[in-house]
């Protein structure tokens, strides 16, 4: 799985203040994006990694590869590599604090950026640029990601997601019209610091209906979150496990998973939705909005079509073709990454012909000929797909699999000829699927088994 959204409120250390109050004081948007003239709407074709939107954008010219994250304000970019060219006005270094119950992290705050979304573009955006080579989500999607981008875009578009055909169009909002539609909800939004809030209900073990206020956050990969709160009666059910949530900011974010007996949006609900509960130590600097309880994730969002309005703070639903996928959890107990490639040599048989020009031995008159065999050792590059994380006591955990095992095959298959996602969907099946892997612990070969078994 993937970090829940990597990027939330942040905090000036040097102000102790937080960092999206300080960017509305001094960085008012001069420009909108722009859309071609006599143009309504624009197309933008996304790739689905894990319930989150990665679209294509142009950062002063160059391509790269942006999440789309309803639960940021301000673009964000990382993973720069030492060769990509990127020219910047570099105003000054700050230190971040996020998600996660690590320290800050060393940022630059950078002017009048041009942005490119497909055809649409805006010439004077701020973004900031995370210095700390830590902080990449390339390694756990398995594609490039460079960065997130959220507000702008969703301020200055009606901005309609269609998670079933990957397709993103962006409307003029002076020129949309809601079409007639007895399928859909439409519900209000509320707005704290540039994020959309929505009030929905859960039901979490004893019968009883809570409302909640939780952040709509397309960039983050989980059904739920919610915020422990004895007050209004938020708790932990008793079925829960301990697991690893995601990566943030300052840290690693660790919590308990478990399930809502009912989570509903206007007249949609789910039954058994998966939830997460993460610690108190790695949420502090985003509880400063006290109202918020928590957050809804790319797992709800994918279940819809999509309409985000933020002019007019609605937001329209209607079911996509993932509205009644099962709520499931990762029954291996693994989470992997890409973590760069590893050398494999393998040996290959070479006949004479090749070895001598095409020249076959012929031994004696008798019409015979032989073909000798010649063997030598092939070396290739090849992907490296490591264990990220190993939840306690999950049938890979008991089978002896260890963080930091770099996967060789899986029942068979050598996982370097496929994607991440492929791989990942190798440990995926019915309850009781028996799987075998071979890994490479340091430098030696070890072969484990383990069957899936379903979590709650």
């Amino acid at each position: 799985m993937l970090p829940n959204s990597l990027y939330h409120l942040i905090t000036l250390k040097k102000h102790t203040v937080l960092l999206i109050l300080c960017i509305a004081s001094f960085a008012q948007a001069q420009y909108k994006f722009e859309m071609p003239e006599g143009k309504d709407k624009v197309t933008v074709p996304f790739k689905l990694l894990n319930n989150l939107i990665l679209i294509p954008v142009e950062v002063n010219g160059v391509e790269m590869s942006f999440l789309l994250d309803s639960g940021v304000n301000k673009p964000i970019l990382f993973n720069l590599n030492p060769g990509d060219s990127l020219e910047i006005e570099q105003r000054e270094r700050i230190e971040l604090r996020g998600l996660g119950s690590g320290s800050t992290i060393t940022a630059v705050r950078a002017r009048s950026n041009s942005f490119k979304i497909a055809e649409v573009e805006k010439k004077d955006l701020e973004m900031f640029i995370i210095l700390d080579e830590e902080i990449n989500m390339s390694t756990r999607l398995g594609v490039p990601v460079h960065g997130i981008i959220g507000y702008d875009v969703f301020n200055d578009f009606i901005v309609e997601i269609n998670y079933s055909n990957s397709k993103i169009k962006l409307h003029r909002p002076e020129k949309y019209t809601y079409a007639s539609c007895r399928k859909c909800e439409d519900l209000p939004l509320t707005f704290r610091n540039s994020k959309p809030y929505i009030d929905v209900n859960v039901m979490i073990e004893n019968g009883e209906e809570i409302p909640v206020k939780l952040l709509i956050d397309s960039g983050g990969s989980d059904a739920l979150w919610l915020f422990e709160d004895e007050g209004i009666n938020i708790n932990v059910p008793d079925k829960n496990f301990e697991d690893f949530l995601g990566k943030g900011l300052s840290g690693s974010i660790y919590g308990k998973r478990s399930r809502v007996k009912e989570f509903s949006m206007g007249k949609f609900s789910f039954k058994n939705a998966k939830v997460a509960f993460p610690d108190s130590t790695a949420i502090v600097y985003v509880k400063n909005f006290k109202e918020r309880n928590g957050s809804i994730g790319g797992e709800i969002l994918k279940r819809f079509k999509v309409v985000f309005d933020y002019g007019n703070k609605r937001i329209r639903l209607r079911k996509s073709r993932f509205y009644s996928a099962p709520f499931r959890y990762n029954m291996s107990g693994i989470e992997l990454q890409h973590n760069g490639m590893r050398l494999v040599t393998e040996t290959v048989k070479r006949t004479s012909t090749e070895a001598n020009n095409g020249v076959l031995r012929d031994p004696g008159a008798t019409g015979e000929v032989s073909i000798v065999y010649e063997h030598y050792n092939k070396f290739s590059l090849v992907k490296s797909f490591e264990v990220a994380e190993v939840r306690e006591d999950s049938p890979a955990g008991l089978s002896g699999l260890l963080k930091g095992d770099v996967i060789i095959s899986i029942n068979g298959r050598f996982v370097h000829n496929y994607s991440l996602t492929r791989v990942t969907g190798m440990l995926e099946g019915k309850e009781g699927k028996k799987i075998r892997m071979k890994v490479n612990r340091n430098d030696v070969l070890l072969d484990f088994e383990f069957r899936l078994k379903e979590v709650l």
